[in-house]
């Protein structure tokens, strides 16, 4: 009969990159669930979040990704244990808080329950930015600084885009309407060029007016 020990887990754990519970019982003799358990607890190891936890891992920290995440094909591991926990140590840590989208790409994994859960919890806490949620800190001073660094890559996101956006007919349209109203605003132009076609968006005009310096011009009363 063989000797059970906590180094039988271990040197499978070492030997493989993922195990199944019923994998740790074969290797502690055919061990019961509860028999299992009791070795594992001294066994420094890591159980996957999605899949249920169904597969376990070694613990070492090396195996870690720069957000605490480890993967094994469909297999996910995070340094936090449960989905639940990385997904709020990511909000927290994160420079400019993160959307759902995001935080699914990162966990690979459906995260609409757990942010919902969070957020119910006072765990993290959300705002609309650009048309989006974004999840961040709940502290006041942390959640303005990832506040304030979201706004600004939402603007030079649109700015980007408007700048690609931008053709010459655009830009002739926005400087005839100027030429006819020199004390419009950015709004005013859009709302004089309703019904062109193709329509010419507040993005486009801003876009314009920024490449150009008009609304500076317009103060100086310049024509």
């Amino acid at each position: 009969m063989s000797v059970r020990s906590c180094e039988a887990i271990t040197e499978l754990l070492a030997s493989t990159d993922v195990v199944q519970f019923n994998d740790i019982q074969t290797a502690l003799d055919h061990a019961s669930r509860a028999t299992a358990f009791r070795y594992l607890k001294h066994v420094p190891y890591q159980r996957s979040y999605n899949h249920n936890g169904r597969y376990y891992t070694r613990k070492d920290s090396a195996r870690y990704d720069c957000h605490g995440l480890f993967s094994c094909g469909d297999i996910h591991f995070s340094r936090d244990g449960s989905a639940s926990e990385t997904l709020k140590r990511l909000v927290r840590e994160s420079i400019s808080g993160l959307t759902a989208r995001e935080l699914q790409a990162l966990l690979q994994v459906r995260v609409q329950v757990f942010l919902l859960d969070a957020v119910h919890h006072n765990a993290v806490t959300r705002e609309k930015i650009g048309g989006l949620y974004v999840y961040v800190h709940t502290d006041s001073a942390v959640r303005e600084k990832q506040l304030q660094r979201r706004r600004e890559q939402v603007e030079a996101s649109e700015s980007a885009l408007a700048n690609d956006l931008l053709t010459d007919a655009v830009i002739i349209a926005v400087l005839l309407t100027l030429l006819h109203h020199p004390e419009a605003k950015a709004a005013d132009v859009v709302r004089y060029l309703q019904g062109h076609s193709p329509p010419i968006p507040m993005l486009q005009v801003n876009a314009v007016f920024a490449r150009y310096d008009l609304a500076s011009i317009g103060k100086k009363g310049g024509g």
